[in-house]
């Protein structure tokens, strides 16, 4: 899976930014980084969401372990890996049909929580049980909502184009033709939203931090991580 989002939706990492500074690396824009996607799976399905996003999804790969699902509804986007074990449970506290799938599920949780102030939708990620990684996009508020589980079992990756754009895929391949060293795993844990920037969902007050890459790593620019409470700064 691939989402591509421009910077007036969500900003980059700054780490991220900075990275392809210290270690200049060739970068191409984010259309060569969808042509590519599109190429390695002739049969994907590619969404423009006006000029703000796109979203491409392929069942070339697809397998029980860690299958892929994309959901739409009210103008809210959702490109889901992986699998919940309590998806039971939660279709019924969500009042959701029994053939509901991990990205309806996500997609409607997102949606209530949304509308339910002063609930914010990260709340629903504690209640998350399986291995799973995704991505919402909300046209409606301009909102990217992205999560991986608690072990970092369903990969997940995020780069920056060179037009500036923040792209996410289980496919770090994909994303490093495009995105050279301004590359990084999705930290485990962690969601990234418009709002908070990248953030711990289960110790939200533990800060994430990048450590940047040595000259000679081959792949990533930065590496996130959360800091344990005894690392927070202290006020003097």
């Amino acid at each position: 899976m691939l989402a591509i989002f421009t910077g007036s939706v969500v900003k980059a990492p700054e780490e991220l930014i900075q990275a392809a500074s210290r270690s200049p690396t060739p970068k191409e824009a984010s259309s060569k980084l969808v042509d590519a996607f599109v190429r390695c799976s002739p049969s994907s399905v590619s969404l423009s969401i006006g000029s703000q996003a796109h979203m491409l999804y392929s069942c070339d790969t697809k397998n029980s372990a860690q299958p892929r699902s994309f959901a739409a509804k009210d103008e809210i986007f959702c490109l889901f890996e992986g699998a919940l074990r309590n998806l039971g449970s939660l279709k019924q506290h969500y009042g959701l049909g029994k053939n509901t799938d991990e990205a309806v599920l996500v997609m409607e949780a997102y949606r209530t929580l949304r509308d339910r102030a002063p609930y914010r939708a990260n709340h629903m990620l504690v209640h998350l049980d399986g291995d799973f990684a995704f991505v919402i996009f909300d046209n409606a508020t301009s909102t990217v909502f992205v999560a991986s589980d608690q072990d970092g079992k369903v990969p997940m990756f995020m780069g920056v184009t060179a037009d500036g754009y923040l792209a996410f895929s289980d496919d770090a391949e994909i994303l490093k033709g495009a995105c050279g060293k301004s590359l990084a795993s999705f930290p485990p844990g962690c969601f990234l939203s418009t709002s908070t920037g990248l953030t711990s969902y289960e110790n939200p007050k533990n800060r994430v931090t990048a450590i940047p890459a040595k000259e000679e790593e081959e792949m990533w620019g930065a590496t996130f991580k959360i800091e344990p409470p005894n690392l927070q700064a202290t006020p003097n």
